[in-house]
């Protein structure tokens, strides 16, 4: 597949750009959609503005729980203690979502992470955070270092569950980044967000998420309410290989927060559509080398380039490869070196990196020497 023949009329859409189509009115007033593969922006609606985000939070002690995980620093197979603390706060006296975990009970962690993902129980939250951090509050420093490291600059975390606290809030654009990670970075366990319903101490409750029951393709993730936030969700859905993420909040009922989900979710599949141009590792273009052993190094992407563009627009769009050179031996394969930067006739911008397909080492004194009066002359010139 040429670059002259196919990117010449197809869009690349790069991570954060904001690809425009027909528009779409909500009653959220917090709210983002994002395209999974891409990281395209769909839709916003003040997508920065930290709010209190309710049991929206409980992505974030899933991550650090999942993360635990992959570093085998725990496993599903550990057992937590319901403390005393654990059951008033979070228990079935406290009045708020609860797992209905017995005190002074033993839990397998497996069964925590469904508690927590389908039941919204904060004894699970809380039994988890005392269990690894010691108490309530050292977890919510965990939170809160995770989160730098994962770059969620909007978001801040006092507890474990999302109850009321001035300092802990999360950016629907965060939850919505959030989300995208632990997709890609924990399939295994992500498998427990499209659990419809789980039973514990002989009570069934089930999955709150609307999406689950009525939005096709429909697998996660999690749904919060409390007085200050209003009702809100943060799902994601997977048509025909391609995956939508919503976070919003702010709704103000359990009906309204379902139909404006399904409502937005639909859009966005009927309003884009995906495209792949290239396979993972398959060659994009080639960069100009100097000093190299090799005068030009293939450029790639960061796995398969998929592209997304409004429905009707591509063959309104144009793109061509952009980078400062000649590239400067030695190269590491997988450096980002260049980008695809693409225009259209309405004067939108995207761009997306291109990586070094493979090494280049220096090259040897008359290579060298050679390329250094070449590019003397093409300066000169």
């Amino acid at each position: 597949m040429s670059l002259a023949a196919v990117l010449a009329v197809f869009c690349l859409a790069a991570a954060g750009t904001e690809l425009r189509a027909q528009t779409i009115d909500t009653s959220a007033p917090y709210v983002i959609v994002i395209d999974y593969d891409s990281n395209t922006v769909l839709l916003e609606k003040d997508a920065d503005k930290p709010v209190p985000p309710a049991s929206l939070s409980k992505l974030m002690t899933m991550e650090v729980v999942f993360h635990a995980i992959k570093e085998k620093r725990l496993t599903l197979d550990d057992t937590f203690h319901i403390s005393e603390n654990a059951w008033r706060k979070g228990g079935a006296t406290s009045g708020g979502s609860t797992m209905f975990a017995q005190l002074n009970s033993d839990i397998k962690l497996s069964d925590l992470i469904q508690g927590v993902i389908v039941q919204s129980g904060n004894d699970a939250c809380i039994a988890i955070a005392e269990g690894m951090a010691g108490s309530e509050e050292a977890f919510a420093s965990m939170l809160n270092e995770r989160a730098r490291e994962l770059g969620l600059t909007n978001s801040s975390f006092a507890n474990a569950t999302g109850l009321p606290d001035p300092n802990h809030y999360m950016s629907m654009r965060d939850l919505a980044k959030l989300a995208r990670h632990m997709i890609r970075e924990y399939p295994d366990l992500y498998r427990y967000y499209s659990q419809p319903e789980f039973t514990w101490n002989n009570i069934l409750q089930r999955n709150r998420n609307p999406l689950l029951r009525e939005a096709p393709g429909a697998d996660g993730m999690k749904t919060g309410y409390i007085k200050d936030s209003g009702y809100g969700l943060v799902g994601t859905t997977l048509r025909d290989g391609q995956r939508v993420i919503l976070a919003m909040t702010g709704l103000g009922s359990v009906r309204e927060r379902a139909s404006e989900a399904r409502k937005m979710i639909d859009w966005a599949y009927r309003s884009f559509e995906q495209l792949q141009l290239f396979d993972a590792d398959e060659t994009v273009g080639e960069a100009r080398v100097y000093g190299g052993e090799k005068r030009w190094v293939r450029l790639v992407g960061d796995g398969a380039i998929k592209i997304l563009l409004p429905r009707g627009q591509r063959q309104k769009m144009k793109a061509r490869i952009v980078y400062r050179g000649p590239l400067l031996a030695p190269i590491e394969e997988g450096a980002r070196v260049a980008e695809m930067r693409v225009t259209t006739d309405v004067g939108v911008t995207l761009s997306v990196p291109l990586y070094a397909g493979e090494e280049v080492s220096t090259g040897k004194i008359h290579q060298r020497a050679l390329d250094a009066v070449l590019d003397l002359i093409t300066r000169w010139w």
